[in-house]
């Protein structure tokens, strides 16, 4: 009964701190239902269009650049609610927004909190977590994004469907206002969140860390728990290792690795494809939201997978089931392009396969192994650069996509995402280990060479 308590507790902090990740996915998906009508407004050209809608892109990659600094100086709480602010701020500024420009600035700020957020509230729940349910709590945050993205689909459809009743020429700004309501919901909860253990320890107050892990463990568990950090955290001071020492080249290459290859499955550009998909099948009347939503809904049901099976049948387990659907998927949608096979039901299926597959794998399995590889004295440094990773293989992908779909045609590019997905199957086959049940003090001797 007492530890059903403390797990309780611990699974409300860390389900509080992923609220981050709605967030994150609110403010990257509100766009794609307010671009059209801004462009409208404001008469944008289509230099104006890409540097509004990438500027989220720039801010984020600002904020994942500031968020380890902030992080170690700081704390990792202090850092999320900075995130907060920054959405709120953004939400705002671009409801709010009289010119370009000062749209252009509010949606930089509104990134600089995705990256923010996209590198702190996993990592937090990571050193908050039991060893033995952190990846279900970490793969929370991932929900949390399928969640904001969802909402956004919905709330960017309400807002439409009363702009159209009501003649409404700005429907975009409640669109962005709307993003405030969760922001000052997050503010709220991370009132009563406490600080990172580990790093209480690192900044030498031992006595907060001892009261934090109280407040989310038993007693002889906590005490336990305070002793092996207080060891890690003296080897750590007394070899005084950087990120780039040969003992983490290990880890850092699969962080990075693994975050590049999630992009490079595809996922975003099949997304940004999707509605067209749907359309030649005959399914949505050519109504992008219809495909957003289901497609949505899919990613959102089943990352819940992964939350429930991600600490029992193990990382590389959920890594290799999932790239093995996706590479399937992936190389007969490439097939059916070839033939010229691309109407009826079975390209959706395999879409939708391939939806499902990455929801519950690369989705919040990459976040998982990411945020858990790496010791204390480096996480911040190391986890930003794997999200920087990330990120840049984003913009890689959003670049180059519609390039690869023009000269080397849908069915050649569906081949290049999956070459990419082989690539990361033998990658977690053959050198990502399984981390599943260990604690992140005992991840040293997993992972780290020694020197």
């Amino acid at each position: 009964m007492e530890n059903t308590v403390f797990l309780r507790r611990t699974a409300y902090i860390c389900t509080a701190v992923a609220f981050g990740g709605l967030l994150f996915g609110f403010d990257t998906a509100v766009i794609s239902g307010a671009i059209g009508l801004i462009k409208t407004q404001f008469a944008l050209n289509t230099l104006q269009e890409g540097w509004l809608v990438s500027s989220g892109l720039a801010g984020c990659i600002l904020g994942v650049l500031v968020s380890g600094m902030l992080s170690d100086r700081i704390g990792r709480k202090r850092t999320i609610l900075l995130a907060a602010v920054a959405f709120l701020l953004s939400g705002i500024g671009c409801g709010l927004a009289g010119t370009i420009d000062i749209l252009i600035a509010s949606r930089i700020v509104g990134g600089a909190g995705v990256g923010m957020a996209s590198v702190v509230s996993p990592m937090l729940i990571a050193e908050l977590a039991p060893a033995d349910r952190r990846g279900r709590m970490i793969a929370y945050y991932q929900l949390a994004i399928t969640v904001g993205i969802l909402l956004a689909y919905f709330s960017n459809a309400f807002f439409l469907t009363w702009g159209e009743a009501h003649g409404s020429a700005e429907i975009w700004r409640p669109m962005f206002l709307a993003m405030a309501a969760p922001s000052v919901l997050f503010l709220l909860l991370l009132m009563r969140i406490p600080e990172s253990p580990r790093w209480l320890i690192k900044v030498q107050r031992g006595a907060q860390a001892l009261a934090v892990l109280q407040r989310i463990r038993p007693a002889e568990m906590a005490a336990g728990e305070l002793e092996d950090m207080q060891r890690a955290a003296a080897k750590a001071g007394a070899r005084k290792r950087s990120l780039w020492s040969g003992a983490l080249r290990l880890p850092l290459l699969i962080g990075i690795l693994l975050a590049v290859f999630q992009q490079f499955s595809g996922i975003n550009a099949i997304i940004y494809y999707g509605p067209g998909i749907f359309e030649k099948a005959g399914i949505g009347g050519g109504n992008a939201l219809v495909f957003q939503v289901i497609i949505g809904a899919i990613n959102m049901l089943f990352t819940l997978v992964a939350i429930r099976w991600s600490d029992r049948l193990g990382r590389k387990f959920l890594l290799k089931t999932g790239l093995a659907g996706i590479i399937f998927s992936l190389a007969l949608c490439g097939i059916l392009f070839y033939s010229g096979h691309t109407q009826g039901l079975l390209l959706l299926v395999l879409l939708m396969v391939y939806i499902a597959c990455f929801a519950f794998s690369l989705g919040p399995v990459t976040w998982i192994i990411i945020n858990e590889i790496f010791p204390t004295e480096v996480r911040v440094q190391a986890v930003s650069v794997c999200t920087l990773a990330l990120w840049i293989a984003v913009w890689l992908v959003g670049q180059f996509f519609p390039w690869m779909l023009e000269k080397a045609g849908a069915a050649v590019t569906f081949w290049i995402f999956c070459g990419f997905s082989v690539l990361n199957f033998v990658f977690s086959w053959k050198v990502v280990k399984e981390t599943k049940g260990k604690t992140l003090e005992e991840m040293e001797n997993l992972f780290i060479a020694p020197h």
